[in-house]
């Protein structure tokens, strides 16, 4: 089969490499699937410069996420296990952590469905405690964990602002149905979120970017705000000021969506019959931006590496047209 290895870290452009290789092998309680769609996330480019939490052992491929094909015929999301990621034509993957693809939702989208919205769910339901009214601000609201707490957050009753970087990203936040949409380059954040709270400030803040925009979002969080550190896009992991948490009295919330994979199986089998829900009623639809064949895969990891992209990059094996 053909897969994209890894055999020293660097750049995603500069390392990855189409290879010839044989079938993954599944160990107990693994199940061989094959790669109907494939979805593009940032820790494959961290996966790439060795800069993620968890290291495969050279080489490796990556691709943490993928809508796969059983033995039998049936459509399930999975994780594959690493060394053997998803850009690859065959992955294995635990059997116990699969989960059935939404059958409104075609290959690509319901491969965007997995890591991101879950992350946007327990980030908003289960660690913020987001209600409806509640104003949420979702930095980097464009891109494709941004894009999916906007729908969340829309679904949950609250009213978003978005946070984008050019006027591109700033029609696709604005399309995705925020209230308000903020240019990072052209606008003052803090002072637009202010306003536009009547000096309030948001009640939740989103924040998959880090650095400057964490710094942004603890001048502009309200009373009692909750502020939910999902990763860190902007290269720069922020020192938070405890002393300005218990000034302002608002909490800074960590969310690992990783271990609830581990430590709670059931919550996310749990929150993935509610994103089935909401998909089938149409009130979240993961936006696919591009659909990119295998050959491609490469460039596209370092678009989404580089914050190039839009919503989600997926990369489609050959003879997979979804």
């Amino acid at each position: 089969m053909q897969a994209w290895r890894v055999h020293e870290n660097g750049e995603p452009g500069e390392v990855m490499r189409l290879e010839e290789v044989d079938r993954p092998v599944p160990g107990d309680g693994q199940v061989l699937l094959k790669v109907r769609a494939a979805n593009i996330n940032f820790p494959d480019a961290l996966l790439c410069r060795g800069q993620y939490q968890v290291r495969p052992p050279l080489p490796f491929t990556p691709g943490v996420e993928i809508c796969g094909e059983t033995g039998d015929g049936r459509r399930v999301l999975a994780n594959p296990a690493l060394p053997y990621g998803g850009f690859a034509e065959y992955v294995v993957a635990d059997e116990a952590a699969l989960l059935p693809a939404p059958d409104s939702l075609d290959d690509a989208e319901a491969a965007a469905l997995h890591i991101g919205y879950q992350t946007g769910w327990f980030g908003l339901h289960r660690r913020a405690r987001i209600q409806a009214g509640e104003t949420l601000l979702v930095h980097a609201a464009a891109g494709g964990v941004g894009s999916a707490a906007v729908q969340l957050g829309r679904a949950a009753g609250a009213r978003v602002i978005g946070v984008v970087g050019g006027p591109e990203k700033a029609a696709v936040a604005r399309e995705l149905g925020c209230d308000l949409v903020i240019d990072r380059r052209s606008e003052n954040v803090v002072g637009a979120v202010k306003e536009a709270t009547a000096g309030r400030g948001a009640d939740v803040v989103y924040d998959p970017v880090g650095g400057e925009a964490y710094t942004q979002s603890t001048k502009c969080i309200a009373f009692e705000g909750r502020i939910v550190v999902v990763g860190f896009a902007s290269g720069t992991i922020p020192a938070p000021a405890l002393n300005h948490a218990l000034v302002k009295n608002y909490a800074v919330l960590g969310l690992h969506w990783g271990l609830y994979a581990r430590k709670d199986p059931a919550a996310v089998a749990g929150c993935h019959t509610e994103l089935t829900r909401l998909a089938a009623e149409g009130a979240v639809t993961p936006l696919v931006s591009e659909r990119v064949p295998l050959k491609d895969a490469a460039d596209a990891v370092q678009r989404v590496a580089d914050g190039r992209s839009t919503g989600r990059i997926t990369v489609l094996p050959e003879g997979a047209s979804r």
